[in-house]
Protein backbone atom coordinates (compact mmCIF):
# COMPACT_ATOMS: atom_id res chain seq x y z
CA UNK A 1 0.00 0.00 0.00
CA UNK A 2 1.14 3.57 -0.98
CA UNK A 3 -0.76 7.00 0.36
CA UNK A 4 -1.84 8.90 -2.84
CA UNK A 5 -3.02 12.46 -2.80
CA UNK A 6 -5.76 14.39 -5.29
CA UNK A 7 -8.30 16.99 -5.48
CA UNK A 8 -10.37 18.93 -7.24
CA UNK A 9 -9.38 21.46 -10.57
CA UNK A 10 -9.49 24.81 -7.96
CA UNK A 11 -7.72 22.89 -5.48
CA UNK A 12 -10.23 23.93 -2.83
CA UNK A 13 -11.20 20.27 -1.58
CA UNK A 14 -8.07 17.90 -1.19
CA UNK A 15 -7.93 14.15 -0.01
CA UNK A 16 -5.45 11.23 0.50
CA UNK A 17 -6.54 7.16 0.10
CA UNK A 18 -4.19 4.16 0.30
CA UNK A 19 -3.89 2.08 -2.46
CA UNK A 20 -1.62 0.17 -4.37
CA UNK A 21 1.28 1.98 -7.01
CA UNK A 22 -0.58 -0.43 -9.62
CA UNK A 23 -4.56 0.06 -9.20
CA UNK A 24 -7.51 -2.01 -11.38
CA UNK A 25 -10.39 0.74 -12.07
CA UNK A 26 -13.47 0.85 -13.63
CA UNK A 27 -14.91 2.72 -16.57
CA UNK A 28 -18.67 2.62 -15.99
CA UNK A 29 -21.08 3.81 -18.81
CA UNK A 30 -24.20 4.70 -16.37
CA UNK A 31 -25.71 7.94 -17.41
CA UNK A 32 -23.45 10.14 -15.17
CA UNK A 33 -20.62 8.51 -15.20
CA UNK A 34 -20.39 8.21 -18.56
CA UNK A 35 -21.20 12.01 -19.37
CA UNK A 36 -18.53 12.92 -16.17
CA UNK A 37 -16.31 11.14 -18.24
CA UNK A 38 -15.52 9.62 -14.30
CA UNK A 39 -12.74 6.60 -13.94
CA UNK A 40 -13.37 4.73 -10.27
CA UNK A 41 -11.21 3.14 -7.82
CA UNK A 42 -12.95 2.07 -4.85
CA UNK A 43 -11.48 1.81 -1.57
CA UNK A 44 -12.67 1.09 2.04
CA UNK A 45 -14.18 4.14 4.07
CA UNK A 46 -10.73 3.88 6.42
CA UNK A 47 -8.50 3.75 3.48
CA UNK A 48 -9.88 7.66 2.65
CA UNK A 49 -9.23 10.96 4.41
CA UNK A 50 -10.30 14.00 3.23
CA UNK A 51 -7.78 16.74 3.62
CA UNK A 52 -9.46 20.14 3.24
CA UNK A 53 -12.43 21.65 1.44
CA UNK A 54 -15.37 20.14 3.54
CA UNK A 55 -16.84 23.26 3.57
CA UNK A 56 -17.09 24.06 -0.38
CA UNK A 57 -18.31 20.18 -1.02
CA UNK A 58 -22.03 19.87 -2.37
CA UNK A 59 -24.00 16.60 -2.51
CA UNK A 60 -26.29 15.77 -5.36
CA UNK A 61 -28.23 12.76 -5.32
CA UNK A 62 -30.47 11.41 -7.87
CA UNK A 63 -32.86 7.23 -8.76
CA UNK A 64 -32.44 5.73 -5.84
CA UNK A 65 -31.13 8.33 -3.61
CA UNK A 66 -28.65 5.99 -2.65
CA UNK A 67 -25.08 7.08 -4.06
CA UNK A 68 -23.96 10.67 -2.35
CA UNK A 69 -22.29 12.09 -5.50
CA UNK A 70 -20.20 14.92 -3.65
CA UNK A 71 -18.69 17.59 -5.63
CA UNK A 72 -16.76 21.09 -5.60
CA UNK A 73 -18.71 24.11 -4.95
CA UNK A 74 -16.13 26.33 -6.33
CA UNK A 75 -15.24 24.21 -10.00
CA UNK A 76 -17.59 21.79 -10.20
CA UNK A 77 -15.48 18.82 -9.90
CA UNK A 78 -16.58 15.44 -8.70
CA UNK A 79 -13.42 14.21 -7.69
CA UNK A 80 -14.64 11.10 -4.90
CA UNK A 81 -18.27 10.36 -4.13
CA UNK A 82 -19.90 7.45 -1.72
CA UNK A 83 -21.09 5.11 -4.17
CA UNK A 84 -24.85 3.01 -4.09
CA UNK A 85 -22.57 -0.33 -4.85
CA UNK A 86 -20.41 0.51 -1.36
CA UNK A 87 -21.62 2.89 0.64
CA UNK A 88 -19.17 1.81 3.35
CA UNK A 89 -16.47 2.99 0.54
CA UNK A 90 -15.07 5.58 -1.11
CA UNK A 91 -15.26 5.78 -5.30
CA UNK A 92 -12.15 8.00 -6.21
CA UNK A 93 -12.08 9.51 -9.87
CA UNK A 94 -8.31 8.59 -10.68
CA UNK A 95 -8.83 11.26 -13.50
CA UNK A 96 -7.92 13.85 -10.04
CA UNK A 97 -5.24 11.85 -8.51
CA UNK A 98 -1.75 13.75 -8.43
CA UNK A 99 0.09 13.23 -11.42
CA UNK A 100 3.13 10.59 -10.45
CA UNK A 101 1.70 8.72 -7.99
CA UNK A 102 0.24 5.94 -9.56
CA UNK A 103 2.67 3.62 -11.50
CA UNK A 104 -0.30 1.97 -13.24
CA UNK A 105 -4.25 1.86 -14.06
CA UNK A 106 -5.53 -0.64 -15.62
CA UNK A 107 -8.78 0.03 -17.30
CA UNK A 108 -11.95 -2.58 -16.69
CA UNK A 109 -15.51 -1.99 -17.81
CA UNK A 110 -18.28 -1.81 -16.16
CA UNK A 111 -21.78 -2.10 -17.27
CA UNK A 112 -23.84 0.84 -15.24
CA UNK A 113 -26.28 0.98 -16.95
CA UNK A 114 -27.66 -2.55 -15.88
CA UNK A 115 -26.58 -1.80 -12.72
CA UNK A 116 -29.21 -3.90 -10.63
CA UNK A 117 -27.23 -6.89 -12.71
CA UNK A 118 -23.85 -6.16 -12.26
CA UNK A 119 -23.74 -4.20 -9.01
CA UNK A 120 -22.50 -7.01 -7.02
CA UNK A 121 -19.51 -7.67 -8.43
CA UNK A 122 -18.44 -4.24 -6.95
CA UNK A 123 -19.36 -5.18 -3.54
CA UNK A 124 -15.87 -6.85 -2.10
CA UNK A 125 -14.01 -3.70 -3.26
CA UNK A 126 -14.37 -2.04 0.39
CA UNK A 127 -13.82 -4.67 2.06
CA UNK A 128 -10.40 -4.05 4.43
Amino acid sequence: MKSHTGGCHCGAVRFRFDAPARVLAHECNCSICAKSGYLHLIVPAARFSLLSGSESLREYRFGSGAARHLFCSRCGIKSFYVPRSNPDGYSINLRCVDEGSLEAIEVEAFDGRNWERNAASLAHLSVE
